[in-house]
């Protein structure tokens, strides 16, 4: 009975389109990043596409001509804003923002993506008597942010059909 459970769950959830995260399959073999290298999401970016099978990234300049895609990125932009205070004038909550612009081209300079700005914000309650704790709630956040900006641009690149 229970075998039966499982195999009629399991063909539910075949019919339903449900798949396994695949990691990404991209419509190129070579790509060139430009933008500040010593940005962590540049890194984080640059790190991710390194990891896939058959894709070269090159950051050289002189490498640029053999790619097939130009991945420009901005610097990112992080953002803390207050957004609620106490009675008493005491900071309460803050909105933390990471906003980053991106374009992408191809080896004869037409845009594939067109110059895009991307926003990730969190909301983050702040206390004086916990402040350590916070600020390590904010640090956690924002790299969560970043991670979620990576996702999305690797997504992206992989939608991309027509070079």
């Amino acid at each position: 009975r229970r075998h039966a459970i499982a195999v009629l769950s399991l063909a539910g959830l075949s019919g339903c389109g449900f798949a396994l995260r695949q990691p990404p399959s991209f419509n190129f073999q070579r790509m060139h990043m430009d933008g500040p290298t010593n940005s962590v999401l540049f890194q984080s970016v640059l790190r991710n596409l390194q990891s896939v099978d058959g894709l070269v990234v090159t950051t050289e300049a002189r490498q640029r001509e053999q790619a097939q895609v130009v991945l420009q990125l901005g610097s990112e932009l992080p953002v803390k804003e207050v957004t609620g205070r106490t009675a008493t004038g005491a900071v309460r909550e803050y909105q933390l923002r990471v906003r980053l612009r991106f374009k992408v081209r191809n080896r004869q300079g037409i845009e594939r993506i067109p110059d895009t700005e991307m926003v990730q914000q969190r909301d983050i309650s702040y206390s004086e008597s916990s402040a350590l704790a916070k600020e390590a709630e904010e640090d956690l956040l924002y790299r969560n942010m970043q991670s979620d900006l990576v996702r999305q641009i690797l997504r992206r690149l992989a939608a991309l059909r027509d070079i």
